[in-house]
């Protein structure tokens, strides 16, 4: 038996390696602090999504008031800041673009992004947004380390400015508006708040789970001198 469950163990350990290096292509991923609790980096990232993806990544699972409870914003606070696809705060987070039209345009249908950081990752997307570099045979003028030959612009150029790729090592091409360090903040609220929206009943979960482990500790104070009077009585 104890053979079984360390074959079994090496064996799902072999298989999720190999996917890690499969999504990533070898390419060292960046760690990122992911934290459903710290709703100030959940509404920083809910406002980067809003203004710089919802213009045609959909996030079609999650609903405006849902996420307005959820990240500590007022309803108010969300249709006035955060609601520029849809006047119905019951709405999900849905995009006008044409599926057919995106694809003319990009060549592809830019993905849902509702359960992306679940099927890609967290790092790797923490990655993503920090690998874009100049390419000038891309129709986009850029390429990316963690997704080669990506059909989506460097939407972030800005804020983060330009890089240059000299066999895998990026180096600063142009300054973009931010810091390193506070574009890799940008970055990391905007990932923080593709992972709420990923798994969004997370939050009630994590706030759950202190009360349950309370309450066990609670009862193990109560059920284990009860246990010993029993058993003592029988011996």
């Amino acid at each position: 038996m104890r053979t079984l469950i360390i074959t079994l163990f090496i064996g799902l350990v072999a298989v999720t390696s190999g996917q890690v290096m499969a999504t990533s292509g070898g390419l060292h991923l960046e760690p990122v602090d992911i934290d459903l609790s710290d709703k100030a980096s959940l509404q920083r990232g809910a406002k980067t999504f809003v203004n710089y993806c919802l213009s045609c990544h959909s996030a079609s699972f999650m609903r405006y008031n849902r996420m307005a409870k959820d990240i500590g914003l007022t309803d108010k606070q969300v249709a006035e800041n955060l609601m520029f696809a849809s006047d119905k705060l019951g709405d999900t987070m849905t995009i006008a673009m044409r599926a057919e039209d995106a694809k003319k345009w990009f060549g592809v249908t830019p993905p849902d992004l509702s359960v992306i950081s679940r099927a890609r990752g967290t790092e790797w997307l923490n990655t993503y947004f920090r690998t874009f570099y100049l390419d000038e045979s891309k129709t986009m003028g850029t390429n990316n380390l963690a997704f080669k030959d990506v059909g989506m612009p460097h939407i972030l150029w800005q804020q983060q400015g330009y890089l240059n790729n000299t066999d895998g090592h990026l180096t600063e091409a142009s300054k973009g508006e931010l810091s390193s360090h506070n574009y890799n903040i940008m970055v990391r609220d905007l990932v923080n708040f593709l992972a709420y929206i990923g798994e969004p009943s997370k939050i009630q979960r994590l706030a759950l789970g202190k009360w349950v482990l309370l309450y066990l500790f609670i009862f193990f104070l109560v059920a284990y001198p009860m246990k010993k009077a029993f058993w003592r009585d029988i011996h």
